[in-house]
């Protein structure tokens, strides 16, 4: 007999029963937050065209999209990203719109790496983006969106680390980086790989005052202060008003009581190069990553055909969900369906009871007494499958209850009605 396969590919899996009822639980409260800022979710397709994610608009590398083709021959990739997905949509449904529209999302994405160190290739992301709204209070709101929905999932510790991609493009700049040259040392800063930063400049023959700069970025995390020894650290004009703009954005957060959650790092940078303003990370514990990303992307619609400036962030709700097990404050689900389990002589009866009981906004499951099982087998699986009650309705036509919420696990019904009265029931 050939053997079937039961595992799941690498990088992905498979989640079911309490942990996803969590996970829905918590990304109804992100998307609650959404809404309440007055985001409006969209749905876009799970796979693009492959020129969505192209190299030209600074998303994924090629060689860690999911590739494959349609019938007409177009490369088709599944969606790395939300972003690039966000931009497209938005320029085609609102490309004469220019009042501010917001988005929110959430689904799933895709990375085709090897270098992921135990991360999924498959992982759900929910998120925002807020088109057409270049001011500084676009920068705060996102921000405050950020804080608000994290506080909503149950985290109470965690930092929004902010950081302004433009004070690194003023240091390239100013030590005379060509693209690729910048590119290269993103790539190393990204990777937290200084030393390798410090050697491919020393080849590169940059000025040493202007190369020493490069590694100093890396000291300049922390309080609000760091900002005054980031204006010490350079002298070109972009990346002083880069400074500027996040001391403006830092007083803004101020007004909503979100500095205890606010940090900078002016050292940060994103392998996305669609980034053109501020960026921000969000980091709590257990977890060795960020569970929130996000940034301005300026130029990024115009690859569309809408100039429109943008911005949003995402979280990662399964290193969220992580983290909120970590810290032991996943959210606890309570059972919530209701068992119907019945002799098979009593099949309409049994169908005609679980209407009344759903007509009420329960859930039923219906199921007939199998032989050779004992109401043992059926409580030991109610308390593992979310089963908050039994109903064992017999051929005598009568309805014992099975309490399954009080930990008991004993088979021992509760209470007992006829038919009759059961069907009257109304709570």
């Amino acid at each position: 007999m050939e053997k079937r396969l039961i595992h799941t590919p690498e990088g992905v899996r498979d989640i079911y029963g309490n942990e996803l009822e969590r996970k829905h639980y918590v990304e109804q409260k992100l998307m609650q937050s959404f809404d309440s800022f007055g985001y409006k979710s969209i749905q876009t397709p799970v796979f693009e065209f492959f020129d969505v994610f192209s190299k030209e608009i600074g998303t994924t590398k090629s060689n860690e999209l999911y590739k494959f083709f349609d019938k007409e021959g177009n490369t088709l990739v599944l969606r790395p990203d939300f972003t690039p997905s966000m931009a497209r949509c938005a320029a085609k449904y609102y490309m004469e719109e220019d009042i501010p529209v917001r988005f929110s999302y959430c689904g799933n994405t895709f990375t085709n790496t090897s270098e992921l160190q135990g991360k999924l290739k498959e992982v759900t992301q929910t998120g925002v983006e807020l088109i057409g709204d270049a001011s500084r209070s676009a920068d705060a709101e996102l921000i405050h969106l950020a804080v608000t929905a994290l506080k909503a999932s149950g985290l109470t510790q965690f930092q929004i680390s902010v950081g302004e991609i433009e004070f690194f493009k003023g240091l390239c700049e100013e030590a005379g980086l060509s693209e690729e040259m910048e590119n290269q040392v993103r790539e190393l800063i990204s990777n937290k790989n200084y030393f390798g930063v410090e050697e491919y400049i020393t080849q590169e023959g940059i000025e040493k005052g202007k190369a020493e700069a490069f590694l100093k970025v890396a000291e300049l995390f922390g309080s609000y202060e760091c900002l005054e020894e980031a204006k010490a650290l350079v002298a070109n004009e972009k990346s002083l008003n880069a400074v500027k703009r996040l001391e403006k954005l830092y007083d803004t957060l101020k007004e909503f009581g979100d500095e205890k959650y606010v940090s900078f790092d002016l050292g940060m940078v994103s392998k996305y190069n669609y980034y053109t303003g501020i960026i921000f990370k969000a980091y709590t514990y257990g977890v060795g990553d960020a569970i929130l990303k996000g940034g301005r992307y300026d130029n990024l619609l115009s690859y569309f055909g809408k100039s429109a400036p943008a911005i949003g962030f995402m979280i990662v709700t399964d290193d969220l969900m992580i983290a909120l097990n970590s810290q032991k404050i996943a959210p606890a689900i309570a059972p919530d369906i209701e068992y119907l389990l019945y002799d098979k002589a009593m099949y309409k009866e049994a169908m005609k009871a679980a209407d009344h009981r759903r007509s009420l906004g329960c859930k039923v499951e219906c199921v007939a007494f199998a032989q050779g099982k004992q109401m043992d087998d059926y409580v030991r699986y109610g308390v593992h499958n979310m089963v908050s009650k039994i109903y064992r309705l017999t051929s005598d036509e009568k309805v014992m209850v099975y309490d399954l919420t009080d930990d008991s696990g004993d088979a021992l019904p509760v209470d007992n009605y006829d038919l009759k009265d059961f069907l009257g029931r109304n709570e």
